[in-house]
């Protein structure tokens, strides 16, 4: 009983490491943000670098409006391409996929979450960017829409997974109770387990926003990286993350501060959209 005990306290003491590590390690993330990234904006002023059009470094110039809106425009864009996809998917696989070819479906899926995102900027730039370019007649292929599908196509993955066993989590009561009412299979599954499974889905969107909202290399090899205000679905455009690491390898002094500040921006960002997304579900549990 007492080696028990022991092995119980020991491993309460493993776990309560791993969760402090964790919180410390964003508590750290945070002070090394605000506390690099709040004097710059001070240096800069903080509504020229929010609401400033221009960006030009060798000029003392950081205005990141242009970068908000186009991480804005390109996340939007993934989201009503990739989370419609993906919700059919998740019900597809959850309620009406075969058995014998579950298995198949679900690790294409999974192959896809495993795929590093520089393979997928590769499929954008060789097969993507020229097809947009030819369809639309256009100089160039690099525009905000291609970025948007490429997002919306990365972000499949991560909604399926959460989205798929948060219906398979609905208990099978409330569908049989459905069919008793007389319902279809397809009433029941629409009108019931989806329903039911609503927090769980709004999770795996969000997951999929902080995805398509971080997602570096494959934008910068299919946007166009043009540091001005968006101009159109058919033009070039960049984000935030991509202003950060195009430049960060050179950036010094303001520069550099200024590009951390842009960090602090994106961090706030990523904060805003999953404290509205809590509110959401907290008043959707209520009702």
């Amino acid at each position: 009983m007492k080696s028990n005990y022991i092995k119980e306290t020991a491993m309460k003491i493993v776990f309560l490491i791993a969760a402090c590590t964790s919180v410390l390690a964003v508590v750290l993330i945070c002070v090394f943000l605000f506390a690099n990234g709040i004097p710059a904006m001070g240096k800069i002023g903080v509504f020229k670098f929010l609401l400033g059009q221009t960006w030009k470094p060798g000029n003392n110039i950081f205005g990141i409006l242009p970068m908000i809106l186009g991480s804005i425009y390109v996340t939007a864009g993934a989201i009503a391409f990739g989370v419609p996809l993906a919700l059919l998917t998740s019900i597809f696989l959850a309620k009406y996929c075969p058995k014998k070819a579950y298995g198949i479906c679900k690790a294409g899926i999974n192959l896809m979450a495993g795929i590093p995102s520089v393979v997928y900027g590769f499929f954008g730039l060789v097969l993507m960017v020229p097809l947009i370019k030819n369809v639309f007649h256009l100089a160039n292929g690099n525009t905000m829409f291609t970025a948007s599908i490429l997002l919306g196509i990365m972000i499949l993955p991560t909604v399926v997974g959460v989205t798929e066993s948060s219906l398979q989590s609905v208990p099978q009561s409330y569908y049989e109770g459905s069919l008793a009412l007389g319902a279809t299979h397809s009433q029941s599954v629409y009108r019931t387990i989806v329903p039911a499974a609503k927090s769980g889905i709004i999770a795996g969107i969000v997951l999929g926003i902080g995805r398509a909202v971080g997602e570096t290399m494959a934008v910068i090899m299919v946007a166009g990286n043009q540091a001005r205000m968006p101009k159109g679905l058919m033009e070039g455009v960049r984000t935030l993350t991509s202003n950060i690491v195009l430049e960060m390898g050179y950036a010094a002094d303001l520069h550099r501060e200024a590009l951390i500040a842009t960090g602090v921006v994106l961090f706030v960002f990523i904060l805003i959209i999953n404290l509205v997304v809590s509110l959401l579900n907290r008043r959707s549990g209520n009702e």
